[in-house]
């Protein structure tokens, strides 16, 4: 096994068939996109609504859709970074990119309702 196989997380097998690779492959970045927390807020970047898109194409080369809270967020270049990081270092996944879109801005009503009840919202 090749040493940057070594730290892949989750590392079964995928299924044969591409279409569920992809389903198993995205479940699983989830869960890894779930472990990063905005700074200014105690919830999860995924249930706060900060993800607007995962692409996984034939290859399993990832791209990431993703905004901020604001564009002068305090973590705006490290935290794009993070997530293509540990997008990256799911097991199967060929490589990882992140793209920063702020069209359409982030609005508080794009949160979970998980997110919601953990910030008093509901």
């Amino acid at each position: 096994m090749a040493e940057e196989e070594k730290d892949k997380v989750g590392q079964e097998k995928l299924p044969e068939d591409t279409r569920e690779a992809k389903k198993v492959l995205e479940d699983k970045i989830i869960n890894v996109i779930k472990t990063i927390y905005d700074p200014e807020i105690p919830v999860d970047i995924f249930e706060l609504g900060l993800i607007y898109e995962i692409k996984i194409d034939d290859k399993l080369n990832v791209e990431v859709e993703m905004t901020l809270t604001s564009p002068n967020c305090p973590v705006a270049e490290s935290m794009p970074l993070d997530v293509e990081n540990k997008v990256g270092s799911v097991f199967g996944v060929t490589s990882s990119k992140v793209n920063i879109v702020f069209d359409p801005p982030w609005e508080k009503d794009m949160m979970s309702e998980e997110a919601m009840l953990e910030l008093g919202f509901l």
